[in-house]
């Protein structure tokens, strides 16, 4: 059976049928949800129009959050001609005649608005060639971004357009998107109040998904069917967690991950490690980086961090997942619960520095080798005190080069096993003073 036959016993009304997100396209700015910081009332862009002056923007956001929508509903609003270019189908041909055509308006008096979805797509000299249009007015750019513009956009293209956050909806701006759907559809969604509770987690704050969603539960249902929770999730399968391991998601948990260890919090550590897992992200990669937690946050107040840390990394390599995963949730934890210090990684970056700034200095001669007689004749050696013979196995000598003189870098806390080492350091420093050294 040909393609066009089968589409000719499609009736017209379903095959005329757009998706049910595209029928509930806001029309005006006020309709918009969600964002009511930029359309509403006394929103950004509300004032912006109400000012009669627009400049050029960066939408950043999340997918599904209405900046498709918005962009188009500003131009109309304003009384701007609407371009709109996607930067994953279009090269510098294309550009060149949108440029061309918005030249040509701009001539008969109309300002263009030029919508660029996926502009972070753009290599760099892409980029560039929007300058020329923006500073000469003919085009009001509106670039739209998931990803986050300091990062993949050009410096200066950023510097010549306002970059306008969009928000994930949250659960109320999604339960407001199913009522104006069911009044739509004049009918209620066949769902117990648990599992609408669900469905709007699954959308995970994107308005297009939750519509699709309830779009899928409808056509499921049959008549007086009406889905718990756990018929919910076997018709609509599980919606993936948005998150890209290479981009912003990926970043913003790990951040997260790390702030709560730091923070002491082992709930919301274990909360954000959960999140990674579910999402994909590597476990060896979550290793790693609770590796550099142990090493940067809590240091010597508890040795043992990095141990546990390394031992959870060979029992995932040992268990595989998911079985190996509890030893890193285990590890996390510990590290949340242990003592905190910065003291080590603070007096790296500080021995760091000092190297850097005075990398040419020589050792003092008496603590360098004379393997030679000339190095021996040359004073190599000389006066070094071996420190096990000492009193206390402590010389109290000094081992800074001489023009630099002694420096401290490490200054551990009075916590955790740091504690003991303090009272190590004080005690080496009193030596130290009574035996001549500085």
């Amino acid at each position: 059976m040909s393609g066009d036959l089968f589409a000719s016993r499609i009736p017209d009304a379903v095959a005329s049928r757009r998706p049910l997100a595209d029928r509930l396209r806001p029309t005006t700015l006020s309709e918009v949800t969600g964002q009511p910081h930029l359309t509403g009332e006394d929103g950004v862009l509300r004032r912006m129009i109400a000012s009669g002056s627009l400049g050029s923007m960066i939408f950043w956001g999340p997918p599904g959050t209405g900046k498709t929508t918005v962009a188009r509903l500003l131009s109309g609003e304003a009384g701007l001609a609407f371009e709109q270019i996607s930067a994953i189908f279009s090269g510098v041909a294309d550009l060149k005649k949108v440029f061309e055509a918005a030249r040509m308006r701009r001539l008969e008096g109309r300002q263009t608005l030029l919508f660029v979805d996926e502009i972070h797509r753009f290599n760099r000299a892409q980029q560039d060639s929007f300058l020329p249009v923006m500073e000469d007015g003919t085009v009001i750019l509106v670039g739209a971004t998931t990803e986050n513009p300091s990062f993949e956009l050009n410096a200066a293209l950023l510097s010549r357009a306002r970059v306008l956050t969009f928000r994930a909806h949250d659960e109320e701006s999604l339960a407001e998107l199913l009522s104006r759907a069911e009044q739509a559809e004049a009918r209620p969604l066949p769902l117990t109040g648990e599992a609408r509770a669900a469905l709007v987690r699954m959308a995970d704050g994107d308005g297009r998904a939750v519509l699709t969603l309830a779009e899928e539960v409808w056509r499921a249902a049959r008549d007086g069917e009406v889905f718990d929770t756990e018929g919910l999730t076997r018709i609509v399968q599980r919606r993936a967690p948005v998150y890209d391991k290479a981009q912003d998601g990926h970043y913003n948990l790990i951040s997260a991950l790390h702030k709560s260890v730091r923070g002491s919090d082992p709930d919301a550590a274990l909360y954000y490690l959960c999140r990674m897992f579910d999402a994909g992200e590597d476990p060896l990669y979550l290793g790693r980086r609770l590796v550099r937690m142990a090493v940067e946050d809590i240091g010597l107040a508890d040795p043992q961090a990095l141990v546990i840390c390394n031992a959870a990394k060979d029992a995932y390599d040992y268990l595989g997942s998911p079985e190996g995963e509890l030893a890193l949730a285990e590890a996390c934890v510990y590290l949340a619960t242990a003592p905190k210090s910065n003291g080590v990684y603070t007096a790296y970056k500080a021995a760091m520095r000092a190297a850097k700034e005075h990398g040419s200095l020589l050792p003092p001669k008496h603590i360098l080798n004379a393997p030679t007689k000339l190095m021996k004749g040359e004073g190599y050696g000389d006066g070094y005190l071996y420190d096990h013979d000492q009193p206390d196995a402590f010389s109290g000598q000094d081992y800074f080069p001489e023009k630099l003189g002694r420096q401290t870098f490490y200054d551990p806390p009075e916590r955790g096993f740091e504690r003991e080492i303090r009272k190590r350091l004080d005690w080496w420093a009193k030596l130290r003073r009574e035996r001549g050294g500085s």
